[in-house]
């Protein structure tokens, strides 16, 4: 549509790096621009959709809560139905029209310019907007729109109308829509999953409607309320009284006011939503008409959900430059991170939604994701983190329950799950190449658990957190280490254990050639992983054992024969080798045929869904050394080359950590990236070998939802688990950032394409400062109480003292580290 000279968002200053733009129109990419849109702030988000549209195959209004999930009726391919993420009543409608005229609609009218922006530093969403009627009246809207996050119930939209060329009577209606169903995802497309049910909605005085709905198997009530205001710059000008329509699952008003041309009439909406799982809140719809009352005008709302930006801006820094390239992708990530776990959701029962708030992609489920999340987040809001691993204890009890369901002893939480924890893992899914419905075996990664044992242990580490571990992170450990404890068998003849039919992260194999969902033997990723989970949770048992009155009340005290197997277990685990040292992704691999690529690249060119396109053509994908994302190469993803390497040798296997590099360009090559989650896990391990690489890597990561590729679904949603995995490549990776042995390490090592980078992190409760270059690394520890910080960088072992700055030269010997 090109520039408007009258549209303040092209013809004003807004920093280039602050802000995400959208000005042509494209209709086809619109699903994904409304999600890279969304507002949130940790309790709901709001997907970018227009006020005057509806879900329409183009564009798909959607609200969501955290943790707010409904089950529907099954039906032969689900028969125990599934649960989904709640699409809630719409709070966004409104529209207008000179009196006697059309409704502005998407196709009501002809859209003459739109600008869109994104305004990252402040959370708001501008909008401006000019259209024609038939009648040729020329109009132009602009519009903010904010999620608050000073106060997490609160949403506000305010809309400037100028009459351009036309003057007389301006209708505008507002209203909250319950006729909303969830159809935002593609798996449930066509299904038109009706979430809500006995809508109830009504008026407070001339301003306010409110509405109710209840969720249709749990019967959770949830309440919208909205305050709209209409004024003009003439005081003198004539309004009416609003008009009330009232639809079947609608409230809607309607409100009049004069206009003059060219003069500007504002419209404000102030929407309050609440749940009944709310804490302090014994009616949602008393708390909604009772907030939305007490709230003040915009510019009081935004000036508190601004100054709330700005504080988690400053506990999020995370700066590669304002000229760079990289700077505006980063402020993305952090800001959709951001919109779905923020400190709002320390207080909710909600776990890491694998899309976000921002849509319904896998039914707003949880996964193993949030491993690739609490890494950024431990350095940063660790309380959040805890909040999240405290998520999976309360749902400990479900878990233990599955593993009883297999046979087994400890707990092993599903691969998908929801509201109370149990399995949601579907047992068919359409093929994203035919669309035919094919069987899913994914919920056989059970591996899930020693993500969760993991982000426990590394979560221990970097806060010293002693109340959460002894009270639930040691209870995690302990019942994961159970579950694979009691799933190894022992081989006498040579003293090993195996773990069979399991599967591991890479999702194209499943089991053998002819045996498909069957599982696999001796997994390299999980029997190094539970070799490591086993003696965490031991050390977890001393640890208990030295702090008796840490240990909570009722603890299951592990017997040291249960524990003495525990670490026979974990020497005696089986792993296998292929070509010269090169580890195994599990037993058999190395039999499996070499696809032929150059064919298939013919063929398809992008290769991203191999999986599926062999299945199209009646082949099995476990024939062959194909990977969908990292599997082994997770583990270099988890760990260092050193404890790796000291991993595999305390399993009583030689390891040669100069293998290592042939292992990465083994398995790269073999990849396929189908997973959003796997570029992040690459750019990690090419790090320290292929720095170019890697680079190359994280601007592929750094794409994943900004880019829009083909095949995206970003329309359902943002990939949560690379957002943070990205920035974490950032904050850890390249500054070499570790935390063993209660020391701060640092191995920096930037690429070529990155010249520095400035972040803040929070250490064991300490607010430290870095600037990282290419030639030194500069530490400064905010002013405190706390003991100096001990600090390794490279070869310089520091001690930084609260309140102090120390610089390192990394082009001089270690005693050039410099106090300021």
């Amino acid at each position: 549509m090109g520039v408007d000279p009258g549209c303040e968002l092209c013809t004003g200053d807004l920093p280039a790096a602050w802000v995400l733009a959208y000005q042509d129109e494209d209709p086809a990419a619109e699903g994904t621009r409304e999600t890279m849109l969304t507002l949130g702030n940790g309790y709901l988000a709001t997907r970018g959709a227009a006020p005057e549209s509806s879900a329409d195959g183009v564009h798909y209004p959607g609200t969501y809560l955290a943790g707010f999930h409904n089950r529907l009726g099954g039906d032969s391919r689900r028969p125990g139905g599934e649960e989904s993420i709640v699409n809630l009543p719409n709070w966004l409608p409104l529209t207008f029209r000179p009196a006697g005229g059309d409704w502005y609609a998407p196709n009501v009218g002809r859209r003459v310019h739109e600008h869109r922006v994104l305004d990252l530093r402040r959370g708001v969403y501008l909008r401006e907007l000019v259209v024609v009627d038939r009648e040729q009246r020329r109009t132009r809207l602009r519009q903010r729109r904010l999620v608050s996050m000073a106060n997490p119930h609160l949403v506000a939209l305010e809309t400037r109308i100028i009459a351009e060329n036309w003057s007389g009577r301006l209708e505008v209606r507002s209203g909250i829509d319950g006729g909303v169903v969830n159809a935002n995802a593609a798996a449930t497309t066509g299904t038109r999953g009706r979430h809500l049910t006995g809508v109830e909605g009504g008026t407070d005085g001339p301003e306010t409607l409110w509405l109710t709905a209840l969720t249709t198997g749990s019967g959770q009530r949830v309440a919208v309320a909205a305050r709209t205001t209409i004024s003009g710059a003439d005081t003198t000008h004539a309004h009416t009284s609003p008009a009330d329509l009232h639809g079947p699952d609608e409230v809607a008003q309607v409100l009049g006011i004069d206009v003059t041309r060219g003069q500007p009439v504002v419209v404000q909406k102030t929407v309050t939503v609440f749940s009944g799982r709310d804490r302090a809140v014994h009616d949602p719809l008393t708390a909604a008409r009772v907030e939305v009352r007490s709230a003040g005008p915009f510019d009081l709302l935004l000036a508190g959900h601004v100054a709330a930006w700005a504080c988690l801006w400053e506990r999020f820094r995370l700066d590669v430059g304002e000229e760079h390239v990289w700077q505006l992708p980063v402020r993305v990530y952090t800001f959709h991170l951001l919109q779905t776990l923020s400190p709002h959701t320390v207080d909710l029962d909600a776990g890491v939604p694998a899309r976000g708030l921002h849509g319904e992609g896998y039914h707003g489920h949880v996964f193993w994701d949030e491993l690739f999340v609490y890494p950024y987040l431990n350095l940063r809001l660790p309380e959040l983190t805890r909040a999240l691993l405290e998520y999976r204890h309360r749902r400990l009890t479900a878990a233990r329950r599955q593993a009883e369901a297999a046979g087994m002893t400890g707990a092993v939480f599903p691969w998908q799950s929801a509201t109370s924890g149990r399995d949601e893992s579907p047992s068919r899914t359409p093929s994203p190449v035919t669309g035919e419905w094919v069987d899913d075996y994914t919920g056989r990664q059970h591996h899930v658990n020693l993500a969760v044992a993991y982000s426990v242990w590394r979560y221990w580490e970097t806060t010293g957190d002693l109340s959460f571990f002894v009270d639930c992170g040691a209870d995690l450990l302990v019942d994961t280490a159970r579950y694979w404890a009691g799933l190894a068998t022992y081989d006498p003849s040579d003293d090993r254990y195996d773990i069979r039919g399991v599967l591991g992260p890479d999702e194209y194999h499943d089991g053998y050639p002819g045996r498909p969902g069957q599982g696999l033997d001796n997994c390299a990723y999980i029997n190094v992983m539970v070799a490591w989970v086993l003696g965490r949770a031991d050390e977890a048992c001393a640890i208990r054992d030295r702090h008796p009155g840490a240990t909570p009340w009722r603890t299951v005290r592990v017997a040291a024969e249960e524990r003495q197997r525990w670490g026979h277990i974990a020497r005696r685990l089986r792993l296998t080798f292929i070509e010269d040292g090169i580890l195994a992704q599990f037993e058999g691999y190395g039999d499996l045929a070499e696809l032929d690529w150059d064919r298939y690249r013919r063929r398809y060119g992008d290769l991203r869904l191999i999986g599926p396109l062999l299945q199209a053509e009646g082949e099995d994908p476990n024939r062959y050394k194909i990977s969908k994302q990292a599997d082994v190469l997770m583990l270099l993803y988890l760990f260092s080359a050193e404890e790796l390497t000291d991993l595999v040798r305390s399993m009583g296997y030689p390891f040669n950590p100069a293998r290592i590099p042939a292992t990465v360009d083994y398995y790269l090559s073999r990849t396929t990236h189908g997973s959003t989650l796997s570029r992040v896990a690459h750019a990690w391990v090419l790090a320290r070998t292929d720095r170019r690489r890697s680079f190359d890597m994280l601007l592929a990561a750094l794409g994943t939802d900004l880019a829009n590729p083909e095949h995206s679904s970003t329309r359902e949603g943002i990939h949560l688990g690379a957002t943070a995995g990205t920035l974490d490549i950032l904050q850890r990776c390249y500054t070499g950032l570790e935390v063993r042995g209660d020391v701060l390490r640092l191995n920096p090592l930037l690429p070529e394409g990155l010249h520095q980078l400035d972040c803040v992190i929070r250490y064991r409760s300490r607010l430290i400062r870095l600037h990282l270059d290419h030639e030194r690394v500069r530490i400064s520890a905010a002013a405190g109480a706390d003991q100096p910080l001990p600090v390794t960088v490279r070869d310089w072992s520091l001690l930084v003292s609260p309140g102090s700055t120390v610089t390192v030269d990394l082009n001089r010997p270690p005693s050039a580290a410099q106090p300021e």
